[in-house]
């Protein structure tokens, strides 16, 4: 167990370093939109997720309403619901209901990439080292970047906004190399999101990245079927 979590960690190593500076930057917002660094650093220990802490921020900086948070949330994050189905079809057989439970908490896109990537079956220890990994990258980010949200001017929070998409950009592009498969699912998605970007605005970007995430999953179960015995 001890060597799983181990390397667990060490693959959530690159993630941990990527949420590092990325959290930085919400910190600096939530600072920013009247939060205390104690909040902000609550805030990320509590959710880990990049898009739905901005945007909840964002409703308590204008005052919203707790139904306006919730559904909010439920529209950015609902993806991990995807995440978590998709890997569950990946998991030895010692990820009992209490550990599936527990690993929920971490699922993230960058650790959703990482565990599909990986040949063998996921183990709790393994996933985590990687969830304990990534946890303390983003929380000791967003603890460092409220620190500093006095200090720096607001320009360097929207510059850290794209390190978030250099992350994604270092996932797929490596597999995309070696697998056709893995590319044209990639180009479809990426496409039907800039088809909802653009010219089907009425359906918002949390639905949207749903929609695009099955339409170019079912592509790729349709033309690159995995066989049984793989």
């Amino acid at each position: 167990m001890t060597k799983e979590f181990t390397t667990g960690a060490f693959h959530g190593l690159p993630i941990a370093l990527g949420y590092l500076s990325v959290s930085f930057g919400f910190g600096i917002k939530a600072v920013q939109s009247g939060l205390s660094p104690f909040s902000a650093t609550v805030i990320s220990a509590l959710n880990l997720t990049s898009a739905g802490q901005a945007a909840g921020v964002d409703i308590i900086a204008a005052g919203g309403t707790l139904i306006e948070m919730i559904l909010v949330q439920l529209t950015i994050n609902i993806r991990y619901s995807l995440m978590a189905i998709s890997l569950s079809q990946r998991l030895d057989k010692r990820f009992t209901t209490p550990h599936r439970m527990a690993a929920s908490y971490g699922i993230t896109d960058e650790i959703f990439a990482v565990c599909s990537a990986r040949q063998s079956l996921l183990t709790p220890a393994y996933m985590y080292g990687m969830i304990f990994a990534a946890f303390l990258g983003w929380v000791s980010g967003t603890a460092l970047g409220a620190a500093a949200g006095e200090l720096l001017p607001a320009s360097v929070s929207s510059a850290m906004g794209i390190v978030l998409y250099g992350m994604f950009l270092a996932i797929i592009i490596p597999p995309a190399k070696k697998s056709a498969s893995v590319l044209l699912v990639t180009a479809a998605a990426a496409g039907l999101s800039v088809l909802f970007r653009y010219v089907i605005t009425a359906v918002s970007s949390g639905f949207a990245i749903i929609i695009s995430a099955v339409i170019a999953a079912a592509v790729g179960a349709l033309l690159f079927p995995i066989k049984e015995d793989e």
